[in-house]
């Protein structure tokens, strides 16, 4: 099995993360828009062999309306290990997961009206 990378969060415009799978300390490359990113940093998790923290800063200046991707590649190998996307501005109401989480809330509020409606109708008593 191969190199694996997990994100564990973003905090304070950091992505984090743990990579599994290489023996030794591995170069990492992260791209925005085919750029690479400065202060990558990739370091062993204590008594974890074979395991890496890797933190990567997100520049402000990547940062704008719409949804923004950022690509990390092993740099000896080229093979893509992950990526992680920055959602912000008004574009947003046209991202699909806006719109997913927007469905879900409609289908909640259908449901509520739905079951009440079940349970007035129940205790009329009336068959239509």
């Amino acid at each position: 099995m191969g190199a694996q990378l997990m994100e564990t969060r973003i905090r304070a415009g950091v992505w984090e993360g743990v990579l599994t799978g290489m023996r030794d300390l591995p170069k990492l490359l992260v791209t925005h828009l085919e750029k690479p990113l400065s202060g990558v940093e990739t370091t062993p998790l204590a008594d974890r062999p074979g395991e890496w923290a890797v933190r990567v800063p997100i520049p402000v200046e990547t940062l704008s309306d719409g949804v923004q991707t950022y690509l990390i590649v092993d740099a000896a190998t080229e093979a893509q290990l992950g990526q992680f996307t920055v959602i912000a501005g008004a574009h947003v109401d046209d991202d699909i997961r806006a719109e997913v989480d927007l469905l879900r809330a409609e289908l909640d509020l259908l449901k509520r009206a739905f079951r009440r409606h079940c349970l007035e109708t129940a205790g009329n008593g009336s068959a239509t």
